[in-house]
């Protein structure tokens, strides 16, 4: 059994903007990146700026499904889904879409703190147990796991890059803010995306 097939109670608690760094500093073909609300796009917007990098303001749970149209349309390009738990709960039911789809070329990180942090750090009614990676299985996703502690997650973002998926990668936080925030400007992140993706060949600054 790989060491990844940990419980939830059993993986290291870690912060959330050094694993982004980790993430984003093996990224060398230009793979899109989708950032939930709050602040799972603080920190990717914190941890390396890119084209490639869509940061969603306003439309919780909708990360995966975003990341999931991106791999669809982009069958060659890397997509990775940087979702929240809370977020998650919003919209279950896309892990069997994505089970379903099996878009080989996408990978979903689920940053899981048990709270509602950017709210003011409200439990989840998840927050007692819930085993995300198990339900992510449940729902058609054989290989999720949780990483065990920051090598494990440098370990799985590489699988990820160099085999099929879909992957799932669950990932337990401390208690620790973002570092900082996004710039709201969602005109120039659409468009700036569209360009990273060659979709639009605008420009705008930045």
């Amino acid at each position: 059994m790989s060491q990844s097939l940990t419980t939830a109670h059993n993986a290291k608690r870690m912060y959330r903007f050094d694993l982004t760094q980790r993430l984003v500093a093996r990224l060398r073909n230009d793979e899109a990146v989708i950032g939930g609300i709050g602040n799972s796009n603080f920190d990717l917007w914190s941890a390396g700026h890119r084209a490639q990098n869509f940061y969603m303001l306003g439309s919780m749970g909708l990360a995966i499904p975003i990341a999931l149209g991106v791999a669809l349309a982009q069958p060659r390009r890397k997509v990775f889904a940087l979702e929240g738990d809370g977020s998650l709960l919003m919209q279950l039911g896309c892990l069997s879409t994505v089970a379903a789809l099996a878009p080989k070329n996408l990978a979903i990180l689920v940053f899981d703190n048990g709270v509602y942090q950017i709210t003011g750090g409200q439990p989840t009614p998840a927050s007692g147990g819930t085993d995300y990676a198990a339900i992510a299985r449940a729902c058609g996703l054989p290989g999720a796991v949780w990483a065990a502690d920051e090598a494990d997650f440098e370990r799985l973002v590489q699988h990820c890059l160099e085999t099929d998926g879909p992957h799932f990668i669950g990932l337990k936080l401390d208690d620790q803010p973002p570092v900082s925030q996004t710039e709201r400007d969602p005109a120039q992140i659409r468009d700036r995306f569209m360009r990273g993706m060659g979709a639009k060949k605008s420009k705008l600054p930045g």
